[in-house]
Formats: C-alpha cells, structure tokens, sequence
C-alpha cells in the first residue's frame, strides 16, 4: 500500500494535515490536492477538533504545482486541473474552524498559496516565501488571490511579476506570517498557537473566522452590521453563558459546542 500524499491525524482537539511528499519537495499533483482538500473538510466536519495545523515531511512546506504535470492537456482539461490545485483556496476560507500553517524551507507558488490562504501562520525563520511561477513562464494567479488579501496591489504586483522569493521576516513585515522562530522552535511554536486557540470557545471561534472573511466582500457599514448581528448570535449560545460566568467566579469554562 503506497504512502498518503497528505496524511490525516488528530490529537484531543487538534488536527494534523501532513503534507507527505517530501521526495518532491511537497509538489501538488492531482492526488496531492484531492487528499488535501478532503482532509480539510473531514477535520472539520470531526466534532472533536477544533483547529487544524498544516505542516510537512521532509524539508520544505511545498515548492508549488509538479512541473511534470504541465504537459498533454487540452484547454478544457487545464482549467479542470487547475481548479482543483487552487480548491484549498475555497475550503479553507470556508471551513467553521482554524488552520494554521507551519512553515519550513521553501514556500513556494501554489505552496505559497497555501500558506497565504490559511487563517494564522508560524514560520521558521530560514523559510522562503515566492511566488515564483513567472520564472518558467507560468503566472502565480491562484496563490495572488489570497494575497492580494493581506498585501496592498503594488506588492502584490511585485511578487507576482518578479517572482523574488522574500524571507520570513519580510513576510512577517507585509502580514503575510504572524510569527517567525528558530527553526528547531517551529513545532513548539505551533502547537503553542494550536493549543491556545483550541482553548477558546469553538463557537467563539467559528463566529470570529466567518465575520472577519464575510466583511471582507461588504460595504463598511453593511459589514459592521453583520458582524453586530453575529456576535448578538453569539450571545444567546450556552457556551457564552458559560464562558462569562466562569470569568465571573474565577473558574475554567468547559465548552459545550452550543
């Protein structure tokens, strides 16, 4: 039986997406994005976890698309393949819990896509961030759209233009990353970030991830509405009951779900 491209685990209320090519420097081919995405979607339908860490085997957290899969494709079966590579995209702005990403080596084109598409972000600080796709005569389009996001249009013309890969730091600096730490920290910092999330309210959670991307597509005022209107839902669930009545007596909440 061959090795899972992306293997899926969980520990108490956190769930792992590995990414498992490490041979190819974590490429994306067909099975690779089916498995990621359906790993996302099922950590998120488990009613046990609560956040969800993207990591990888071997070196790098991923170099972008396989070279050899841009060959022997018509036009109409192009658009279905890269469909599918930018797929995370959708899901995980879709998906009711966190993810966080945890960045080593090379975070490249479509590897960089994945890192800018997901919620929160922990870097080694020898990691490299691109989107290098311009370099053999392709065109980060996918990765752009998460990023046009978090940076403003002329830095995002560069990177995507330029194909520079910039540092840790750097991203970090653009909003790109919120923390960078030596690399033998990586796994302590991100199940510290994991932890801490996964010790919120998972209703408190939910209601944050999907105001916060709503507002992005709303006029200002239609934005700040929904989101009073969200956080008034919020209000009425047993698990904000029990959260400010446990601050009130000084106790731990133990979350419910409801």
């Amino acid at each position: 039986m061959s090795e899972p491209n992306v293997i899926v685990e969980k520990e108490g209320n956190i769930g792992f997406l590995t990414l498992n090519r490490p041979q190819d420097a974590n490429t994306f081919n067909a099975a690779f994005a089916r498995e990621l995405n359906d790993g996302l979607v099922k950590l998120d339908e488990d009613p046990d976890v609560r956040v969800i860490v993207i990591r990888a085997n071997g070196k790098h957290f991923s170099t972008g698309i396989a070279l050899t899969e841009f060959k022997d494709k018509t036009p109409k079966e192009y658009g279905e393949f890269i469909l599918k590579m930018d797929e995370h995209n959708h899901t995980i702005a879709h998906l009711k819990k966190p993810v966080i990403a945890s960045v080593k080596g090379y975070c490249l084109a479509n590897g960089a896509g994945l890192a800018f598409a997901c919620d929160l972000t922990v870097a080694a600080e020898d990691s490299k961030f691109g989107t290098t796709a311009i370099n053999v005569g392709l065109i980060c389009l996918g990765p752009a759209a998460p990023l046009a996001r978090l940076v403003g249009r002329k830095k995002v013309l560069e990177m995507v233009l330029t194909g520079d890969m910039i540092s840790a730091q750097e991203a970090m600096g653009l909003g790109l990353v919120n923390k960078v730490v030596p690399k033998e920290q990586l796994e302590e910092a991100t199940m510290e970030l994991a932890h801490k999330l996964a010790a919120k309210s998972p209703l408190a959670l939910q209601a944050g991830k999907k105001g916060i991307y709503q507002m992005a597509d709303m006029p200002y005022e239609k934005g700040l509405d929904m989101l009073s209107m969200l956080f008034a839902s919020l209000c009425c669930t047993e698990d904000a009951e029990a959260g400010v009545r446990a601050f009130l007596e000084k106790k731990a909440p133990e979350w419910q779900g409801r």
